[in-house]
């Protein structure tokens, strides 16, 4: 009875330490998870080792000198065996252990982490979640920052820029609003015909004068009316800055030289130049000009491009040489495509073209005997298309900008002879 009591209680140890699971707790600092193949390889260091006595089992004792094992996890399917039969549970719970693990350093962005420590998600790892392109993203968001960071010094520069070009920014802006109002009140005494003001054309033929004198009188030891006459300027040293400054000065003295031309036609009275002939003086005008501002900043350029500051000797002259025979030739390529409108341009100013057909007195009074355009009595009547009827003048001057009828729509021409209202062109032509 006594041997039977001993067996039972030694059999209930010995199922004890077999049910009793191992724990072990991995070390995540030191876990390294690596692919190979179709399977990982985990390194799992024990914290507590729970020993079975050696005469229970039957066996020998576990090691207690071992620091760390290997535990091998293949990837396996659904249906395939898991691992070995003897060590099931554990293996279970070491997968689920790696899993963690895995899945923690792979949601860091590749960069291990401790498990303790919570892990920050990059911007653009939050865009790849998002399911949306980072790569703009990042781009657009390195920019604004490089921006935000040199805003400070970007001002700085430029206000130094500011100081040292106060003048030339100064002749500019003056320049360019004197030209945007006279541009302005000449189209506007253009499409006033008859109403139009002598002492309002008087005012900016003398007001563009004295623009130009004075300009030339302020520098005058720069000598920058040489650049009418195709002759280089006495501006030393010329830089790539005088040079500019140069062309772009000359460019609006010539637009100030051919919009007083246009005030000159303007004082003409009607009688003796029709509004019809005067929209061709303008257009032919205005292409000249344009001409003559394409030509003007040639030898400028050429100079400027010869006498090469960076490089000394024959090496220097040859390489200005060859960047001049550059130059002009795609300067010969872009007065070729002027030439062609300008010619149109001849063409239309030779020809008396009229819009429509000569209306008669009968369809005069069926309109009412008033022009819808001036709202006054027909003068030289012309029908459209359309059947509709205006003045030779108002029509005309409507189709200086349009290419259909004032009242219906209908599509009468297919051009619109452009500068006829006596607009100059804004384009800066410094090339």
């Amino acid at each position: 009875m006594k041997l039977r009591t001993q067996y039972d209680s030694d059999s209930r140890r010995t199922l004890k330490s077999r049910e009793s699971p191992t724990v072990m707790q991995p070390n995540y600092s030191e876990l390294v998870a690596h692919q190979a193949g179709n399977g990982f390889s985990l390194t799992i260091q024990p914290e507590l080792l729970t020993r079975t006595p050696a005469g229970a089992t039957g066996g020998s004792a576990i090691p207690e000198t071992s620091d760390e094992f290997r535990v091998p996890i293949l990837s396996s399917g659904p249906g395939e065996p898991s691992g070995g039969g003897g060590g099931g549970a554990s293996s279970r719970r070491s997968r689920a252990t790696s899993r963690t693990s895995s899945h923690s350093h792979s949601h860091g962005g590749g960069h291990q982490h401790s498990h303790s420590e919570p892990s920050e998600t990059d911007p653009a790892d939050a865009d790849l979640e998002s399911g949306e392109p980072s790569t703009s993203f990042s781009e657009l968001r390195y920019l604004f920052r490089w921006v935000q960071k040199s805003l400070p010094f970007i001002i700085i520069l430029s206000a130094k820029l500011v100081i040292q070009h106060a003048l030339g920014l100064a002749v500019g802006v003056g320049l360019f609003t004197t030209f945007l109002y006279a541009n302005k009140n000449i189209q506007t005494q253009v499409f006033l015909q008859d109403r139009r003001s002598s002492i309002e054309c008087v005012w900016l033929l003398l007001f563009l004068a004295s623009s130009t004198l004075l300009l030339y009188y302020t520098f005058l030891t720069e000598s920058l009316y040489y650049c009418l006459i195709f002759l280089s300027p006495a501006v030393e040293p010329l830089g790539f800055w005088e040079v500019l400054w140069a062309v772009g000065v000359t460019n609006f003295m010539l637009k100030f030289f051919f919009m007083g031309f246009k005030c000159l036609i303007l004082l003409l009275p009607s009688n003796l130049v029709t509004f019809r002939a005067q929209g061709r003086w303008y257009m032919l005008i205005e292409e000249v000009g344009q001409v003559y501002q394409a030509l003007a900043p040639i030898p400028l350029w050429f100079r400027y491009l010869i006498t090469y500051q960076e490089v000394d000797g024959n090496t220097g002259l040859t390489l200005g040489v060859l960047l001049a025979l550059v130059y002009f030739i795609l300067k010969l390529l872009g007065l070729y495509g002027q030439w062609g409108s300008f010619q149109k341009t001849v063409r239309i100013f030779l020809s008396d073209e009229h819009t429509g057909a000569a209306a008669s007195r009968s369809q005069c009074s069926e309109a009412g005997d008033i022009c819808p355009i001036c709202q006054a009595e027909y003068r030289n009547p012309r029908a459209l298309l359309c059947q509709h009827i205006f003045c030779d003048e108002c029509i005309a001057l409507w189709f200086n900008r349009e290419k259909t009828c004032p009242l219906c729509r209908t599509a009468i021409t297919d051009k619109v002879h452009k500068w006829r209202d006596g607009a100059t062109s804004p384009y800066l032509q410094i090339y």
